[in-house]
């Protein structure tokens, strides 16, 4: 899951790049880079490491020109800490740059015709350099270079992948190309606003990389879509791509995104905010006698579904934990003696708002449980009376295949157990989760009722449908001991 934007300015842009990927820094803490257009060149500067390390003044000075891309990495499949920041850049046909967020299932089929049709090399393991080479390949065929032929390769990119994607990419005498995959799973976001040398567009994968720039927000990207804005401003846009379900990740509402985001139409914030709604109607119809004296949060994307939830039980809602904002998110670290340390020094809890009390924990959802137990014990030793913990998502079954990378199935704490089983394994009193008509009632809202989405990591039905074999690769790639090895490596 990693953060894309993209602008076509009236003068350079690199330092506007850099911004937006400064509040697009959720979306992945393991590389940053940016590249930007300078004439008949493409400047580029990325490494491993949050944005405000992997740049300094000196080498944004270098960054010329006023079409530029930008990306913040999250690592799948394990692959943290590798050489494989982006943006990509291939010189054939033109000179490209793509920045790309999501993941493809069918790369290694791809990789294949890459090397054997089409003549290109790969040199990394990303399936975004592979898709950067389809894009490339795709261009190549079109002979000229104009919009029309730009939009003709989008359509054969959205022929040959398969999976969730969202792009950004440049390319040198033409401009911006930005596109979609054709369910829209993975969000795509486009800008506007008025400049003194005229009109400036950026697209980003969330609303605010907009709103902190000053962009006014003019749409989403249509799933299948393909954006041409040219260097001179001009914008031209097209659905390439047959007609799909759309279905956006509904995980980006659960806890990726941030709540001052809009995508899709629908605000983040509303959509916890019904999510904590539908949690506490629930408890209230299993346990209407409920003894709960307090509701607390397990910081941060947890915080407006407990609002709701302690507004509708009518109990004390109060902060409990004190956040370390410098560890990074547990889930995606690579073993798990590295994750239980970690959620040690990122919470610390207020014994005052424990002691004597039947504690209702909230969460945004459980994946591998480590954390969850971890939380639960700690409430116990601040003196919790009793521990309940209420997860604002259904229980995480299955891997996600579309660009997050959730372990493997057998490291999901949920997979094969019941909910009985997960709470005695997580060790709390009681165990709520969502359900999943709820979750997905809460995130579409009234407005927008009857938005499908890709809930394949409660439900375990993908939209595009996998190759056998796909998830016992999957599972070698991304369990713990696989990735320790790569880092060993």
């Amino acid at each position: 899951m990693c953060g894309i934007i993209g602008i076509v300015g009236t003068s350079d842009v690199a330092a506007a790049l850099y911004d937006g990927l400064t509040v697009l820094q959720h979306r992945g803490q393991d590389a940053a880079g940016i590249a930007t257009v300078d004439g008949n060149k493409i400047r580029l500067h990325k490494g491993n490491g949050l944005v405000k390390d992997v740049f300094d003044a000196p080498q944004m000075q270098l960054l010329t020109g006023r079409v530029g891309i930008g990306h913040c990495r999250y690592p799948t499949a394990g692959s943290a800490g590798s050489d494989e920041a982006q943006p990509f850049y291939v010189n054939s046909p033109f000179g490209i740059a793509l920045a790309h967020n999501g993941n493809l299932i069918n790369t290694d089929a791809l990789r294949r015709e890459v090397f054997e049709q089409d003549s290109r090399n790969i040199n990394t393991e990303s399936d975004s350099e592979v898709l950067l080479n389809v894009f490339a390949h795709e261009l190549q065929e079109q002979g000229a270079l104009t919009p029309k032929s730009a939009i003709a390769a989008v359509a054969g990119v959205h022929r040959r992948c398969k999976g969730g994607y969202a792009i950004v990419s440049m390319v040198l005498g033409l401009g911006l190309v930005a596109f979609r995959d054709p369910n829209g799973i993975r969000p795509l976001v486009l800008g506007k606003r008025e400049a003194a040398g005229g009109v400036e567009y950026a697209v980003a994968s969330e609303s605010v990389a907009l709103d902190i720039l000053g962009f006014a927000r003019v749409r989403d990207v249509a799933p299948g879509e393909a954006l041409v804005i040219t260097s001179r401003g001009e914008l031209i846009s097209e659905i390439c791509a047959p007609a799909a379900k759309h279905t956006p990740c509904i995980f980006e509402y659960v806890y990726f995104a941030r709540p001052d985001s809009m995508m899709d139409d629908i605000s983040v914030h509303k959509a916890r905010m019904r999510m904590g709604v539908k949690l506490g109607e629930k408890i209230q119809r299993l346990r209407p006698d409920h003894d709960i004296d307090v509701v607390i949060p397990i910081p941060d994307t947890s915080r407006d579904a407990a609002l709701e939830i302690a507004n509708l039980l009518g109990v004390k809602y109060r902060e409990g934990f004190i956040k370390n904002r410098y560890i990074g998110r547990t889930f995606i670290m690579p073993g798990q003696g590295e994750r239980v340390k970690s959620v040690r020094r990122k919470l610390n809890p207020i014994p005052l708002e424990f002691k004597d009390r039947v504690v209702l924990l909230v969460d945004d959802s459980i994946v591998r449980g480590t954390t969850s137990e971890q939380i639960i014990q700690m409430a116990r030793d601040a003196g919790a009376r009793k521990v309940y913990l209420a997860s604002a998502a259904p229980p995480v079954r299955f891997p996600n295949v579309y660009g997050i990378d959730m372990p493997a199935a057998s490291e999901l704490v949920a997979h094969g157990r019941t909910e009985a089983e997960v709470q005695t394994l997580l060790g709390c009193d009681w165990l709520i989760y969502q359900d999943i008509a709820d979750l997905e009632e809460a995130v579409a809202g009234p407005k927008k009722k009857h938005t499908t989405f890709d809930s394949s990591c409660f439900t375990g039905e993908y939209v595009t449908g996998i190759e056998p074999g796909y998830f016992e690769r999957l599972q070698q790639a991304r369990n713990d001991e696989s990735k320790l090895k790569r880092r060993a490596s």
